[in-house]
C-alpha cells in the first residue's frame, strides 16, 4: 500500500516509478479523490462542531427565555443530525475507493533496478559452477524420472493435470532436500523455525498482496479461507497489527511447507513435467525489519539461498529483476537461476524480495524506536530458500547418469538412509 503523504508532496515522483512498472500517471486522480475525502472530512468535523455548539445554545437561549431563538437552535440540530449520517456514509465510500485504488497499484521499484519491460531487461549479477560436461544427450527430467517414481499418471487419474505422485526413493529424496534446507536455514542463517496454518483468512492475504490482484491464482475453501500459496502468507503476517519493540528486530522466520497455486496465469507453460505444479513444497525464508536494514537483509537472504545451491554444487546465476519483471510487492528483487541441462537453459529456482514498508501498511506492522515517541512501519522481506520441487528437477538433471539412474549429491546423503544413488524401479 502506498503512503498518500508521499504523494502528496511529490506526485511525479510517484508517476515516474508507476511509468517504468509500465503503468500511467495516476497521482491526478489519486490527489482528486484524496481531496474530495478531506473536504468531507473537513465538512463532517465542522457540522460535529456547529451541533454540538448549537445544542449548548438551545439550553442558553431556553434561560433567557428566547424561545424563538431555542425553535430555530433545535432546527439546525436536527437538520445537521439528519445531514451528518449521509456526509459520513459519503466519506466511507470515497475512503474505500480510494483505497481501492492505492491497493490495486504495485510497490515502485527502487532507484538501483534497471529500467525494463519484462524479463528481457534483467541483469546478470553472478554466475557460479560450471555446467557438467555429459558424454550422453542429457535429458529432460519428464523423460527419465517416471522410472525412478516420479509418477505423472497415476496423480491425473485422481487430481487432474499438475500434480505427481512420487514413490519409494524419489519421495525420499524430495524429504531429504526440504530436511536439508531447513536445517541449513535454522541452523547455519540463523532463521527460526515455524510450523504455519496452511490455511488463512482475506485480509491475510490482503496483507501479502495476493488479495485482490492475485485472486484467481489461489484456491479458496468452501468456508471462505485461502489455501497459502507461499507460506509467506503465514510467516509475514505473525506479526500482522503489532507494534514491534526495536530490540524484537530484525526477526526471521522460515517453513517448510506445501503450497497451493491454481497457476491461472501459466496457460501453456511448463505442462510437462515438474517444475510448475499446483502442489508442492517450498522452503520459505521472512525477516521482518527496521528500515535502514532492509538492503542489506536481502543481500544476506539471497545468499542464504545461494548456500544451498552450492552446497548441492548446482550452477546457478543471480539475477536483478528489472522494473517491469518484478512482482507485485517488490521494489528490489534478485532471482537465482539453477542450470537445467535436460533443456539447456537457466530456470528460476528462488525469488528474493525486498518489499519496503509496502506490506507492512498493508498489515498496519510498526515498530517503535527505543526513546523514541512515535511508531514507524517495518520493513519486509522475504525469498525461498529453495523451492523443493524445482530444486528435486535440479538434482535429478545435473546428477542424471546414462544408465537412467540419478547420483544423491553428498550433502543428502545423511538424509537419504543409505541410498546413494536412484535407480530405474521399472
Amino acid at each position: 500500500m502506498h503512503d498518500i503523504r508521499l504523494i502528496r508532496d511529490d506526485p511525479q515522483a510517484f508517476d515516474a516509478g508507476l511509468a517504468r512498472r509500465g503503468l500511467e500517471p495516476l497521482s491526478a486522480a489519486i490527489l482528486t479523490a484524496d481531496a474530495s475525502v478531506r473536504a468531507l472530512q473537513t465538512e463532517i468535523q465542522a457540522s460535529l462542531a456547529r451541533r454540538n455548539e448549537a445544542s449548548k445554545l438551545i439550553g442558553q437561549a431556553m434561560a433567557q427565555g428566547d424561545k424563538d431563538k431555542a425553535e430555530a437552535l433545535k432546527a439546525e440540530v436536527a437538520t445537521l443530525k439528519t445531514s451528518l449520517p449521509e456526509k459520513e456514509n459519503a466519506e466511507r465510500e470515497q475512503l474505500a475507493a480510494l483505497h481501492d485504488i492505492l491497493a490495486a497499484l504495485p510497490n515502485l521499484p527502487a532507484a538501483d533496478i534497471p529500467d525494463g519491460e519484462d524479463e528481457d531487461g534483467n541483469v546478470e549479477i553472478a554466475r557460479w559452477g560450471t555446467p557438467r560436461s555429459f558424454d550422453f544427450a542429457p535429458q529432460e527430467h519428464a523423460d527419465f524420472a517416471p522410472a525412478l517414481g516420479l509418477d505423472f499418471e497415476t496423480a491425473a487419474k485422481m487430481s487432474g493435470a499438475r500434480f505427481a505422485f512420487l514413490r519409494g526413493q524419489m519421495a525420499r529424496l524430495e524429504r531429504a532436500l526440504g530436511q536439508f534446507m531447513i536445517d541449513r536455514q535454522t541452523i547455519d542463517a540463523g532463521y527460526t523455525e515455524c510450523a504455519t496454518p496452511l490455511m488463512v483468512r482475506d485480509e491475510a492475504a490482503f496483507g501479502t498482496t495476493q488479495l485482490p490482484k492475485f485472486r484467481e491464482d489461489l484456491f479458496q475453501t468452501t468456508d471462505g479461507r485461502w489455501l497459502i500459496s507461499t507460506s509467506e502468507m503465514s510467516l509475514t503476517n505473525a506479526v500482522r497489527e503489532e507494534i514491534l519493540p526495536e530490540a524484537d528486530l530484525p526477526i526471521r522466520m522460515t517453513a517448510l511447507t506445501p503450497c497451493f497455486r491454481s497457476e491461472a496465469g501459466s496457460a501453456g507453460r511448463d505442462t510437462r513435467g515438474y517444475i510448475r505444479q499446483h502442489q508442492f513444497w517450498k522452503v520459505e525464508l521472512v525477516s521482518i525489519v527496521r528500515p535502514e536494514d532492509s538492503d542489506a537483509e536481502l543481500e544476506r537472504k539471497t545468499r542464504a539461498a545461494e548456500t544451498i545451491l552450492e552446497a548441492l554444487e548446482l550452477p546457478y546465476r543471480k539475477m536483478l529483476l528489472c522494473a517491469g519483471d518484478m512482482g507485485f510487492a517488490a521494489r528490489k528483487t534478485y532471482d537465482l537461476e539453477v542450470w537445467l541441462p535436460g533443456q539447456n537453459a537457466y530456470r528460476e529456482i528462488s525469488s528474493c524480495s525486498n518489499c519496503g514498508d509496502f506490506q507492512a501498511r498493508r498489515m498496519n506492522t510498526r515498530f517503535r524506536r527505543d526513546g523514541a515517541k512515535g511508531n514507524e512501519f517495518v520493513h519486509t522481506l522475504n525469498g525461498s530458500g529453495l523451492a523443493v520441487g524445482r530444486t528435486l528437477v535440479a538434482v535429478l538433471e545435473n546428477y542424471q547418469q546414462a544408465d537412467g539412474s540419478v547420483i544423491v549429491p553428498d550433502a543428502l546423503l545423511p538424509y537419504m538412509g543409505g541410498i546413494t544413488r536412484l535407480t530405474p524401479i521399472h
